[in-house]
């Protein structure tokens, strides 16, 4: 059997390392490479091209759902698997929206997570039992009722959530617009219109926006 080639995105190198222990313990299974920020898991999976990205939502630089999306836009067969501590259906819906297609608690065994590396490789969902549970539990409370409006955050485009996070961690439009590739005119428009759009009124309130979104950690 060919080697599931496996990618592993955690800020914290502790976990990193955990993580490919446990996965190359897996006679087929190999840890093809590590990334500390959403920015090198991004790099990284293009230059590697893995079978298997697994990551951690809050990442720095570019969170682990906008990671994904960029992930999966480039490579689309490549599986994504959430391997985290956040465990809000908020946080799971925008993951699967983003398009990972499992999901673990850094909390579970290490049989779970092996168990969801196996369902990947053959390209079959797999979610952590608190996970289903909260998903099923909250599932007919989830249905948009008629006229609902979607969530303001909804409406933000992709480029617009990775400004979020790069002001969010305190970075300057100077820095934004390094980082994004983009002149510092245009990072400028885009901060404005996002703090129209959320109807903030400063930086502060912006990052208060991405904690309680969970795009940033406090």
């Amino acid at each position: 059997m060919k080697a599931l080639r496996i990618l592993v995105a955690d800020e914290q190198e502790v976990i990193r390392r955990g993580v490919r222990a446990l996965l190359q313990a897996c006679a087929a299974s190999e840890v093809c490479g590590e990334a500390a920020t959403g920015r090198e898991a991004v790099a990284k999976a293009k230059q590697l091209k893995p079978h298997i990205v697994l990551l951690e939502v809050n990442l720095p630089q570019l969170n682990g759902l906008e990671a994904t999306r960029h992930i999966l836009k480039a490579l689309p067969k490549t599986e994504v698997l959430v391997y985290t501590t956040h465990k809000t259906e908020q946080i799971v819906r925008e993951a699967l929206a983003a398009g990972a297609r499992g999901y673990v608690l850094k909390t579970d065994p290490g049989a779970t997570l092996a168990a969801a590396v196996e369902a990947l490789r053959q390209h079959k969902p797999f979610f952590a039992s608190a996970i289903s549970e909260a998903l099923l539990e909250n599932y007919v409370r989830s249905e948009p009722a008629a006229g609902h409006k979607p969530a303001t955050h909804s409406r933000l485009s992709s480029r617009e959530r990775e400004v979020i996070q790069l002001l969010a961690e305190g970075r300057c439009n100077k820095e934004v617009a390094a980082a994004l590739g983009i002149s510092v005119k245009t990072a400028e428009t885009h901060r404005a219109n996002i703090l129209r759009k959320l109807r903030l009124h400063s930086i502060t309130d912006l990052v208060r926006y991405a904690i309680r979104n969970k795009i940033i950690e406090a």
